[in-house]
């Protein structure tokens, strides 16, 4: 019994997102919940959402979301959009807009009895 979600094109570099994800990575729902909440950083937002979502997603008649952890979560490049910078002399420099793909999974922590 597990659970998974996945946000697709979010508009952070993964370099980034991946700081927020390796925090997460092993702890419980409810301890990651906390911990996104109090984390001032941009990701942290969409990857609670993201959580919320697996959580959602449980099979009926599950146990508390204390009962699951965070068993893999990944990060990937997305559609890296590029654009353009005018410089100096009528050049142009290009910047690259990069997107993150995430998978977050869910499994029930063995008991031990």
């Amino acid at each position: 019994m597990d659970a998974h979600a996945s946000l697709k094109n979010y508009r952070q570099s993964p370099r980034k997102v991946r700081l927020v994800a390796d925090l997460m990575r092993g702890k419980t729902a409810e301890r990651a919940l906390v911990l996104l909440a109090a984390l001032p950083k941009r990701a942290s937002g969409p990857l609670e959402k993201l959580l919320k979502s697996a959580v959602a997603n449980l099979p009926a008649g599950r146990p508390a979301p204390g009962e699951y952890y965070i068993s893999s979560i990944q990060v990937n490049g997305g559609v890296v959009m590029k654009r353009s910078m005018p410089r100096a002399r009528g050049r142009a420099s290009q910047i690259l807009k990069r997107t993150s793909h995430m998978t977050l999974e869910l499994k029930r922590r063995a008991s031990n009895t």
